[in-house]
């Protein structure tokens, strides 16, 4: 086996270009692709030609769908390079991005300026340690101004956001200030001695033999900066910014640069948080970007091409893949052996004779592979993982179901294909109503998914309004008991359940206890009884949703000798179930979600206005640029068809973004209501 050598992992770099869509990100991408030379010239958006939107939904859309990934060569450095969906419901493509680099370059539009999403990728890079890069983008669009922009930036996110370099020429130029001391160029704005100070200062600041020198002599050579400068970066004392044009190429040779002198190898960046063990008792484990020692790699992304079936695309951390080798999924004791090993380029991929730390890799035809699995060669290797992502909570609901009778499995079968590529997307079956439901994380999200169904995988569908998730919970303990008997010549049916419910913090789910003593029960029939319990907590007893959050103790019971049945102790668990509940002060729940509403700063009265009209609490407002953030929270429910409102009410201009943040009892008008239509349906 022939392994990576430590120069090889030295001229490695990997990011990902993630931030709000519109803002550039597969155009900029394109354009590294071909001043990088590994693309003949660059594509468009607009044609569908780029390397990266290749999907015939991307280029039907216009825009990313799901993380692409790319890679090219640049003064003997080969770089891996994610370009991430830029749209809130597409999260599930870009945070696992975060996962499988050391830098995370956000790229924001000069001409849009900080949106909500960039501010949730910088938020999530810095909690996941990443480095941070900010790219402006779009710097020769009219009528902007970039030092505003720059000032904007440093107030949203320190004063450690320094330019790397600055525009000249109206935006036609790009000039470097971390090597360069001074220069003869005009900058649109401060000025390159400016900017190289600051820069200098920043860097110096993480290592006091540099401050040292720096006070006596004044000055210090870029090219000494080297170690100070990723130590500043990996405790983001140090946010670079760069500016580019995607489209026009401006700036696009210097960010090569920097990307292959500036950012860090996988030996530099801070390490990934695996952890080994499981809860509480799980414990961080270093991972080495070392080639010689056992394997480990992080499947970030799952893909089901439809030629080479599911596809899983890793990040090694440690060791050397090989094609041949045998590896272990997780905490399975069954290895499987890498047929091909392939380095992808948007849809287009070929084998690679191996794969060392810092590389990004895809292995296919292994039903195995999962959603951030992590692969091993050590069967001793087991239960590592790395810490888990924080992904939102999808809440948009939508009943969907085949067309054509008889096609119920190959809907079940695509829709669980769709699951495995999108860690945020959620398929559930409603036993009260006999429904799926798919649960995504907005309307763009769910509309994706359904244009996959049909033109990907040729599955039409029916589907009904989102149905909100509402759940149902208890507020105090309760007992409740039910005989079952039932005699109808020969041998009858017969169990008793006596059982109590107590609530359980939000969140907590369900416990089920058995606290029967003497065999009231026998032990073969409490797998029944927690089935029924199951089923009625499954049918909710108010207004037919899911009970959440408490705790179902089972103490005592009746059973017969000869008619003591599964079937009875199911019906008995259901019924005694459904008795505490009732009994239990139950209320209905609704799902209360975060709300950023970005909109012109004229329209802040009447948005407002109709958040509180829709039960919406607002919690602050920011403005700049003319633009106007409406942070709030508000009940899901109250949301329906907002996009539409709130276009009336910016003429278009407003966008929003929302996410799941907990669950909250429902006034009692609305719980009434809820369990009137309940009841009518039962009626029916």
């Amino acid at each position: 086996m022939t392994m990576g050598t430590p120069a090889e992992i030295a001229a490695l770099r990997t990011l990902a270009l993630v931030g709000p869509a519109t803002s550039g990100k597969t155009t900029l991408a394109e354009a590294l692709l071909w001043k990088a030379g590994a693309i003949g010239s660059p594509g468009t958006v607009e044609r569908g030609s780029t390397v990266s939107d290749w999907d015939p939904l991307e280029k039907k859309a216009q825009r990313s769908l799901n993380s692409s990934i790319l890679h090219f060569r640049h003064d003997g450095v080969h770089v891996h390079l994610i370009d991430t969906p830029g749209a809130q419901d597409f999260l599930g493509q870009s945070l696992p991005a975060l996962e499988a680099v050391e830098t995370a370059a956000v790229v924001i539009s000069a001409t849009a300026g900080i949106e909500p999403m960039a501010v949730r990728m910088m938020q999530w890079a810095a909690q996941r340690e990443r480095d941070r890069l900010i790219i402006v983008d779009k710097i020769d669009a009219p009528d902007i101004n970039l030092e505003a922009l720059v000032g904007q930036i440093q107030v949203a996110w320190g004063r450690e956001c320094l330019p790397l370099n600055l525009p000249a020429a109206g935006g036609t130029k790009v000039v470097d200030c971390f090597f360069t001391r001074e220069s003869p160029v005009k900058t649109d704005f401060s000025s390159v001695a400016q900017a190289h100070r600051a820069l200098v200062e920043q860097v110096v600041e993480v290592d006091a033999a540099f401050v040292e020198r720096y006070l006596n002599d004044g000055d210090i050579d870029a090219s000494e900066l080297h170690a100070p400068l990723e130590q500043a970066l990996r405790e983001g004392h140090l946010i670079p910014i760069c500016f580019v044009s995607g489209r026009t190429g401006v700036g696009v040779p210097e960010l090569l640069d920097v990307i292959t002198k500036l950012l860090p190898d996988p030996t530099e960046a801070n390490p990934p948080a695996f952890l080994k063990g499981e809860g509480a008792a799980a414990k961080p484990l270093q991972a080495l970007p070392d080639p010689k020692m056992h394997v480990l790699a992080h499947v970030f992304k799952i893909a089901q091409d439809p030629y080479v079936g599911k596809m899983g695309v890793m990040r090694v951390h440690q060791g050397t893949l090989t094609p041949g080798m045998q590896l272990y999924v997780g905490d399975a004791r069954r290895p499987f052996k890498v047929g091909h090993l392939l380095t992808l380029q948007g849809k287009e991929f070929v084998d690679a004779p191996k794969a060392v730390p810092g590389d990004i890799c895809a292995i296919a035809k292994v039903e195995e592979l999962t959603f951030d699995a992590v692969l091993h060669d050590a069967a001793e290797d087991d239960h590592i993982h790395l810490k888990p992502l924080e992904f939102p909570v999808p809440v948009h609901g939508l009943a969907i179901e085949p067309k054509r009778r008889g096609d119920e499995q190959r809907l079940h079968d695509n829709l669980h294909k769709l699951v495995s590529e999108d860690p945020c997307l959620k398929v559930e079956h409603v036993a009260a109503t006999n429904e799926s439901i798919v649960y995504g994380l907005g309307e763009l999200h769910l509309r994706t998914i359904l244009d996959r169904l049909t033109e990907v995988y040729k599955c039409e569908v029916n589907t009904r309004p989102p149905r909100i998730a509402y759940r149902e919970t208890i507020s105090a303990p309760a007992e409740g008991h039910y005989r079952h008997k039932k005699q109808t010549g020969g041998a009858g049916q017969f169990g008793e359940v006596f059982l109590r419910v107590e609530p359980l913090p939000r969140g907590s789910g369900f416990e089920f206890v058995d606290q029967v003593k003497g065999g009231a029960i026998p032990y073969n029939f409490m797998p029944a009884v927690e089935k029924g319990v199951r089923q009625g907590l499954d049918a909710g007893v108010v207004a037919g949703y899911p009970v959440v959050d408490l705790r179902v103790v089972v103490y005592d019971g009746k059973s017969h000798p000869v008619d003591s049945k599964e079937i009875a102790f199911i019906t008995a668990g259901k019924k005694a179930l459904q008795a505490a509940v009732q009994a239990a002060r139950p209320s209905v729940l609704e799902p209360i979600v975060n709300i950023e509403i970005s909109a012109p700063e004229q329209n802040i009265g009447d948005i407002t206005g109709d958040l509180a009209s829709r039960r919406g609490q607002v919690s602050g407002t920011t403005s700049s640029s003319g633009a106007l953030a409406v942070v709030a929270q508000a009940p899901l429910s109250e949301l329906s068809s907002y996009q539409s409102r709130l276009n009336a009410l910016t003429g278009g201009q407003g966008r929003y973004t929302i996410e799941f943040s907990h669950y909250e009892a429902v006034p009692p008008n609305v719980q009434a209501q809820l369990a009137s239509q309940h009841k009518i349906k039962d009626e029916d």
